[in-house]
């Protein structure tokens, strides 16, 4: 309209914008696949849920990205991108065994967000660390992250606590994986 002004209306007059859509989400998981992580097959119900969480953000329409880390080393096995692709068949292979080291899962996971942020500054950025706390290591909140939600796999009749302290320390939403895991 106001291309148009006081003249007769034409096609001419019309414009179109196309809003980029960085306003949308990137999750970011971030999964322990440490030894601990095989007892009472946590690593297998973390993968179904990652396989859960990657549906859902596909049917928002947000990004994904997948960070692993056990014995001593931390790798991105999904750069960010749309959630069309994923299959349970690609995440299976997906193995565990040796430590946590947590810092650098946490550390690789924020390195991915920050990149991200670079290329699409207005994208909401989320963290999830799927761990069963397992590490002594208490590392520093990413600030790359808007939100962060950690799941708890801990299952041992008398828990260490340490995804609660740490979802505490860094103001991060806590749930366990029971909550997280359909009726």
């Amino acid at each position: 309209m106001l291309a148009k002004r006081n003249r007769v209306f034409d096609a001419a007059h019309l414009r179109f914008h196309r809003e980029e859509d960085e306003a949308s989400a990137l999750h970011c998981f971030v999964l322990d696949c440490s030894g601990s992580m095989l007892n009472g097959k946590r690593l297998a119900l973390a993968k179904g849920l990652v396989a859960a969480l990657f549906d859902r953000a596909y049917r928002e329409r947000s990004e994904v990205a997948l960070v692993c880390f056990g014995g001593a080393t931390a790798e991105v096995r999904r750069e960010p991108g749309a959630a069309h692709w994923w299959n349970d068949g690609w995440l299976a292979p997906i193995g565990g065994g040796g430590g946590t080291p947590l810092a650098l899962g946490v550390h690789t996971g924020a390195n991915v967000l920050l990149k991200a942020a670079r290329h699409k500054p207005s994208q909401r950025r989320v963290l999830w660390l799927l761990t069963d706390g397992r590490s002594a290591e208490m590392p520093a909140r990413p600030d790359s992250a808007d939100q962060i939600v950690i799941v708890d796999f801990e299952s041992e009749a008398v828990g260490l606590g340490r995804c609660m302290k740490l979802a505490e320390s860094w103001r991060a939403d806590y749930r366990t994986a029971a909550d997280m895991t359909p009726a």
